[in-house]
């Protein structure tokens, strides 16, 4: 599943080819018809995400949600438009470029009511400059949870995924079953710097890079990563590979059902 960078990059460029101007809006699949017909010609006020949802707003009680899920996609391209291949949920054509939803587990027309109130059950998102981070550290401080399993939640942190939660953990040597309410204050601090910092960079680059300078490849002689993910990564999905930093085969465990990754020496606590 997309982590929250990459919808913030889908929301920079709808903004930047579409925003500002009307759009036709279809559905060649038919699942998403009665919107788009409500929608077509509009122009596009604005295409922002919160976590890993994507909104785009074409006036009063006229919101477009979308959430990828796990095989959700747009696929973007230059005019002229082709025709349509596949199951397109939604159709985006504008002045210089139109694009397709694919297979997304929700693409829904909303009202600002219903927006707001979905964004509300959402945490905050270290890529919106509205985020709080208190309101995340009043969720971990106050539960005996593992700290591996609450960064996953996404009423407690919005954005982060997997590749996310167990980098941010390693690069700040914690324990990942460490209950969140034995986390310090200030150590949250840094973790959400870091994370805000983290992300941005994924934003700007399109993929997910944690290693320091010290243990990159032409630091350190190592072969660069090769994996469908891309990115230098400390653990995530490095399981029984040395840690970059110490040696120690990475370890990995199930962890509400979704994979965790950990140096069993530098998280040791």
């Amino acid at each position: 599943m997309p982590e929250g960078h990459t919808l913030h990059r889908l929301a920079r460029a709808h903004q930047r080819r579409y925003g500002g101007r009307p759009v036709r809006i279809s559905s060649p699949q038919g699942r998403f018809a009665a919107a788009a017909a409500l929608l077509d010609g509009r122009v596009l006020r604005r295409a922002e995400a919160h976590g890993k949802h994507l909104f785009h707003d074409y006036g009063p009680d006229a919101k477009v949600h979308v959430h990828l899920g796990l095989y959700g996609q747009f696929q973007e391209h230059e005019l002229p438009v082709a025709p349509p291949v596949g199951e397109v949920r939604m159709r985006m054509v504008g002045e210089t470029h139109w694009a397709d939803l694919r297979g997304p587990a929700a693409c829904e027309l909303l009202t600002d009511i219903e927006v707001v109130a979905l964004r509300a059950r959402l945490g905050p998102d270290p890529l919106r400059r509205d985020a709080d981070p208190d309101r995340a550290w009043a969720r971990i401080s106050a539960s005996r949870r593992p700290v591996a399993a609450l960064l996953m939640e996404q009423n407690v942190v919005a954005g982060i995924g997997n590749v996310y939660r167990a980098e941010l953990l390693f690069r700040h040597r914690i324990p990942p079953l460490l209950p969140g309410r034995s986390l310090d204050r200030p150590l949250w601090t840094d973790m959400w710097t870091d994370l805000v910092s983290l992300m941005r960079r994924g934003v700007r680059t399109g993929r997910i890079d944690t290693v320091r300078d010290a243990h990159l490849p032409g630091a350190t002689g190592r072969p660069p990563r090769r994996d469908r993910h891309g990115g230098e990564v400390y653990v995530y999905r490095r399981a029984g590979q040395p840690c970059h930093v110490c040696g120690t085969e990475v370890a990995t465990r199930l962890l509400v059902a979704r994979k965790l990754y950990w140096c069993p020496s530098c998280q040791a606590g």
